[in-house]
């Protein structure tokens, strides 16, 4: 993993704040309307302080998710209070807790739930968090950790182990809850399955190989290049297939599982793949999705779907539960998710248009 690139005085607890008068500043990447990346913004915002339930932390590495570019760019009903800070894996350590009664004391390493939890009500008593219309997602709907500091309510710390780099510890957030809720609870994987992961270089499919792989699951994976096949391979994946000199690479998948396909398609592409991803899946197959990356309104033969009886399902992060499963699973079994690259918050724009790009494998991590 590449090592982190470190600025001076940066592990000084009081490095890049500073005192206008009237607030504590905090150095930040931020927008102040939708639009491009070009509306980013590195620079000063007030330090956030804590409300009742809430702890102050320190961050000390936030990874970066395409959710990050979408919630720039904005949608019809996303209504955000301006500047707005997006970055949902935040690992770091506690400054200071508003809550009397509490265990969680100052200095403690933690990482954070992204998903958060604001209303009671069915979905919630079900212990379907993500299903509640008062679920909230930390940098999506509330300003996240692309920050020096971030606020967050108490249940959504998790202690950190001390085995667990920074770093380690919050490549795997967002997309170990999502990968979670989507693989075991939504498609429920089972060992000696086959799966199929249209795409390997994002956060969401490389570790959804390395999740599918430790569940005992045969893993074939696409990519576009050399580099990404070798990686792909090295996560556990069985039968790698470059899309790019096989564009019909459902054909690909049914030579490799002898015409019968695959029992899981993890397409979270969206418009560019799902007509082939269909091809993929077996008869009686399940295709999970969790995004589309290349357009989300989608065009099949419908006639494949009913008549392989094929399952269409859709998944969205997780409960509160899932998330402690999944960062139980990846830490017992010392499951890490791999990380493109580390660079310093203020590098933090350049290392977004990367992400835009689509040049990384893995994660790419930012620490103030």
């Amino acid at each position: 993993m590449p090592g982190a690139l470190r600025e001076l005085g940066a592990d000084s607890p009081c490095a890049s704040r500073r005192h206008d008068g009237y607030h504590t500043l905090m150095k930040a990447i931020f927008f102040e309307s939708h639009g491009e990346i070009d509306q980013l913004k590195y620079a000063d915002l007030p330090q956030p302080e804590p409300k009742s339930g809430e702890a102050l932390v320190r961050v000390r590495a936030v990874a970066l998710n395409h959710l990050d570019i979408w919630v720039r760019r904005g949608w019809k009903g996303l209504n955000l209070e301006m500047p707005h800070i997006t970055g949902s894996d935040v690992a770091g350590e506690i400054v200071s807790v508003n809550a009397s009664g509490t265990t969680w004391t100052p200095g403690t390493r933690v990482i954070i739930n992204p998903g958060i939890t604001t209303s009671d009500d069915e979905w919630t008593r079900k212990g379907e968090d993500s299903l509640s219309p008062g679920f909230k997602i930390l940098g999506e709907q509330v300003r996240g950790g692309m920050a020096e500091y971030v606020c967050v309510p108490l249940t959504n710390l998790y202690r950190l182990p001390e085995s667990v780099s920074f770093e380690d510890g919050a490549a795997p957030l967002l997309v170990g809850l999502t990968c979670w809720r989507m693989l075991f609870k939504r498609a429920n994987l089972r060992a000696g399955e086959s799966v199929l992961v249209v795409g390997s270089g994002g956060g969401v499919n490389s570790l959804s190989i390395l999740l599918a792989k430790a569940a005992g699951a045969t893993v074939i994976a696409l990519s576009s290049n050399r580099d990404k096949l070798e990686k792909a391979k090295a996560l556990g994946a069985s039968v790698v297939i470059d899309y790019s000199t096989s564009p019909d690479w459902s054909a690909e998948v049914l030579k490799a599982t002898r015409g019968r396909g695959v029992d899981i398609v993890v397409d979270n592409v969206g418009a560019k793949t799902f007509s082939k991803s269909l091809r993929s899946v077996a008869r009686g197959g399940r295709i999970v999705t969790v995004g589309n990356t290349k357009g989300y309104e989608l065009s099949f033969d419908n006639r494949l779907l009913f008549t392989k009886q094929v399952s269409l399902i859709g998944s969205t992060m997780g409960s509160r539960q899932d998330f402690i499963e999944a960062m139980e699973f990846l830490f017992q079994r010392d499951i890490r998710v791999p990380i493109d690259a580390v660079a310093p918050l203020s590098e933090g724009i350049r290392m977004i248009k990367r992400l835009e790009d689509g040049q990384q494998f893995g994660k790419i991590v930012l620490k103030p």
